[in-house]
């Protein structure tokens, strides 16, 4: 995706409103994106089309200001409350969902991590709305990127219901997580990238069963995507797990290029088999 547009760019999070086309996201330097995606008779994503930013706004209704305060990671949405996380000043907000003026302002939510555990640039990159009728009832949670605990695990939260409180996710193999979303039947999965200077980015999926998460578990599960730069990724760092027309699972990701000349705003989608 490209445009000429100096601010498109450095997408952190999305969330589509409907079955694949018109979505919501925000980027790590402040601002809210919108659009919707047009797609060929067979489905298939083409372009997309009435593209536009905004300026997040702070309890006073002004745009966040400098990079401390404006590094939005996570987002999701339910109904008419969209939860956005946001790390250096780390801080979980609500806001009301407004597709016209964008004029929300936020309430912030307690921290469900200790404050002194969130790493400055690795704090929560994850906020996921769990289905009401799985095993946490509907509740948010939030994950960080690379916050580790004593035994080197990832600090994670459910925010609110009968299993509120913290765990943690295993950190395996040198990966970092960027984002995560829950599957129809409760299970989270997670998106998760690795850098090195030799291979270069890599990128997975892995799937953490729902009934694992409880306050105090360390929790894992097994990947179900694995891929490099012999295909065509980048800096992957937004996930979406929605419903199509036809009934199937897809699972979207967008990358966020950091307004590098090396790096690219691409958008991924994939049909889960079942």
């Amino acid at each position: 995706m490209s445009s000429t547009n100096a601010r498109f760019g450095s997408m952190s999070a999305f969330h589509f409103l409907d079955a694949g086309q018109r979505f919501l996201g925000v980027t790590d330097t402040g601002s809210w994106f919108a659009g919707k995606i047009l797609r060929d008779a067979e489905g298939r994503p083409t372009m997309i089309d009435d593209y536009l930013l905004a300026p997040i706004l702070d309890e006073h209704g002004l745009p966040l200001d400098g990079k401390r305060d404006s590094d939005a990671e996570g987002m999701n949405i339910s109904g008419q409350k969209v939860t956005v996380s946001f790390e250096r000043n780390h801080r979980i907000a609500e806001y009301e969902l407004d597709l016209e003026k964008f004029a929300s302002r936020p309430k912030i939510l307690p921290l469900p991590i200790p404050k002194e555990e969130l790493r400055t640039n690795r704090g929560i990159e994850t906020i996921a709305y769990s289905p009401p009728d799985g095993p946490l009832r509907g509740a948010r949670v939030a994950v960080t990127e690379m916050s580790l605990n004593k035994a080197g695990n990832a600090f994670a939260a459910v925010l609110e219901g009968p299993r509120k409180g913290i765990f943690y996710v295993q950190r395996r193999d040198g990966f970092d997580i960027s984002d995560g979303d829950f599957l129809p039947g409760g299970d989270l999965l997670l998106l998760e990238r690795k850098y090195s200077f030799i291979t270069g980015i890599s990128v997975r999926l892995r799937l953490i069963p729902g009934d694992m998460i409880k306050p105090d578990a360390t929790v894992d599960g097994r990947i179900i995507f694995n891929a490099d730069l012999s295909y065509q990724i980048d800096n992957m760092e937004g996930l979406d797990v929605w419903q199509a027309a036809d009934g199937s699972t897809r699972v979207s990701m967008i990358s966020d290029d950091n307004f590098s000349v090396v790096q690219r705003n691409l958008y991924l989608e994939f049909r889960l088999a079942e």
